[in-house]
């Protein structure tokens, strides 16, 4: 049964690690991106519903749909960070941020550290996680001004979209929804809110329905997520989701031939290992 659950959080991984690069691929501006994602989710949420059948309440349907809008914030400025720093920078800092909000809410609201032990090993987490995300984002030139301004401009976005990210997973901790609960009013949130957020913009076009490929990869991690941890646990299936980012991060470089130095490669990998490290000790703290 543990090698099913690894495959399950591997498959995770996979899916959620390739997010943004396929959908780079898929083409279209934030705005199609988020919303074509969200329709996505919706439709595989419909079928999950069906098929699981939770027990639902106003108050669960509440919660789930004001975290699913946040998680559009959150999506949305990740995909409009690409187009100043790119999808090999975004993704680990991306990784990085979201780790060190989500653990810092455990820790100071929730009290998940407990024993000296789980105190030494997270902050020594949070120390290489903040390492990686610095090498991730360190430049082997100074660059010009324009290159500044985009790298500061895509860092605040990637600000606002980490807040996003982490209030839509405090929120669900905060009420101890049910995973298959908040799957189909999450989806509905999601909708709602990139269909405001976009609307100015005439989110039904050919990336939108094109981009409901990425939601549908959202939704298979999530639920290969949910069937992980009755199998391995909270701390090995939340490590082992982490690893994707190395395929975003060379998929960035490689695939789709973001230009990256020599030394910047190497920056890069060395952080998206220290983050997936950092990663792994955080799991074992939430064992």
């Amino acid at each position: 049964m543990e090698l099913v659950g690894i495959i399950w959080a591997l498959i995770t991984a996979v899916c959620w690690g390739s997010i943004v690069l396929v959908s780079e691929k898929l083409g279209g501006d934030f705005h199609s991106q988020t919303f074509g994602m969200t329709l996505g989710a919706l439709l595989f949420s419909i079928v999950a519903f069906f098929i699981v059948q939770p027990d639902l309440n106003i108050t669960v349907f509440a919660i789930g749909i004001v975290s699913g809008i946040f998680w559009v914030i959150g999506q949305r400025n990740q995909f409009a960070s690409v187009d100043y720093l790119g999808v090999s920078k975004i993704v680990p800092l991306s990784t990085g941020m979201q780790l060190f909000g989500t653990t810092l809410f455990g820790v100071i609201v929730f009290h998940e550290w407990k024993t000296m032990t789980e105190i030494i090993i997270g902050i020594i987490a949070i120390c290489a996680i903040i390492a990686g995300a610095l090498l991730t984002s360190r430049r082997s030139e100074q660059g010009d001004q324009k290159d500044k301004q985009n790298f500061k401009k895509g860092l605040t976005i990637l600000l606002i979209s980490t807040i996003g990210y982490v209030t839509y997973v405090v929120i669900i901790r905060w009420f101890e929804v049910n995973g298959w609960q908040a799957i189909l009013p999450q989806a509905v949130g999601m909708f709602i809110g990139a269909l405001v957020l976009s609307f100015k913009h005439k989110p039904f076009n050919k990336y939108s329905y094109r981009n409901i490929l990425t939601g549908l990869i959202w939704s298979t991690g999530n639920l290969t997520l949910l069937l992980s941890l009755p199998l391995i646990g909270i701390a090995t299936s939340f490590s082992l989701s982490q690893t994707g980012i190395i395929i975003s991060t060379l998929g960035g470089i490689f695939l789709l031939g973001e230009k990256r130095s020599k030394k910047e490669i190497i920056w890069v990998i060395s952080g998206c290992v220290l983050i997936i490290a950092g990663g792994v000790m955080l799991g074992f703290t939430k064992s």
